[in-house]
């Protein structure tokens, strides 16, 4: 489905990703449920390993971030940011150290949908049953994408991973707030408008700098897109007219800017020491 014929589904969005995906086959409708109950129990495992170790990556640039601010003082009074943060940094930082995550929609920006799904849902008291259709709107919301863009650094530069995984999260936690269909969709829409031209920069080809952090950031990002949505903000531009400017903009950035670690924060001066350290 188009992110328009989601937005205009009569009921929720979820249930109209959900039929088109199984149809009217009620075995294969179960059957999606319980791999999606699955999966929101296996994203809360890896969130749960990620916050209570600081083991660190292989590489010895993450591990610990995670366990760092979930530990610490609230500055900011921010249950809820805070809490966003931590879930999205722990559930990367645990891919770094090549822990079972659930890529969604990939293993480089696994952090953002659980970190703002689960975050939200932890943070209003939320009992997990809740999050299934929500993670199945989000499933809905990357194939719309996929659809017109390779959801992968190395195509469309970050914003085809994380911006997708933002705009996943953001529909998600929109419906989890209660928000109709169109509001879904428009909270998808704001999220990825709002990572346009987002390059792909891993420090020495690894997904940990500025990953870990990037993920973080973005799930605070899909919460606020979610946040303006459900108070009735629409995106300007047709949601799918998004998609199609994010994969328009990809495909114009150099190699250097898609996954390649030669451009941006890996090619600054720190970047390029680290890089060649780990290559001895």
């Amino acid at each position: 489905m188009t992110l328009a014929e989601l937005a205009a589904a009569p009921g929720k969005a979820s249930e109209a990703a959900l039929v088109d995906e199984v149809g009217g086959d009620p075995a294969e409708r179960e059957r999606l449920l319980a791999l999606m109950r699955d999966r929101v129990r296996e994203m809360r495992d890896s969130v749960a390993r990620g916050l209570a170790t600081s083991a660190p990556s292989r590489t010895g640039m993450v591990g610990w971030n995670a366990k760092q601010l979930w530990e610490a003082e609230d500055a900011l009074a921010s249950p809820l940011l805070k809490r966003v943060q931590a879930y999205a940094m722990a559930v990367n930082e645990e891919n770094a150290r090549m822990g079972r995550i659930v890529a969604a929609p990939t293993a480089g920006s696994a952090g953002t949908l659980p970190g703002a799904l689960l975050g939200v849902a932890d943070h209003l008291h939320l009992e997990d049953d809740a999050l299934v259709m929500p993670l199945i709107l989000a499933a809905g919301v990357g194939d719309a994408i996929q659809a017109k863009m390779f959801i992968a650094g190395s195509s469309g530069g970050c914003q085809a991973e994380i911006g997708a995984s933002a705009a996943m999260a953001a529909a998600a936690v929109t419906e989890l707030l209660g928000g109709n269909a169109r509001a879904c969709i428009h909270a998808a829409a704001m999220a990825l408008m709002n990572t346009i031209g987002l390059v792909c920069d891993p420090v020495g080809g690894y997904v940990e700098v500025p990953c870990v952090s990037r993920n973080a950031f973005y799930s605070v990002h899909a919460v606020s897109a979610a946040q303006l949505a459900v108070a009735g903000l629409e995106s300007v531009i047709p949601p799918d007219e998004v998609v199609q400017a994010m994969a328009s903009v990809g495909r114009l950035l150099p190699p250097e800017l898609r996954e390649t670690g030669e451009g941006g924060i890996a090619a600054t001066e720190t970047g390029r020491r680290i890089a060649l350290k780990m290559a001895r």
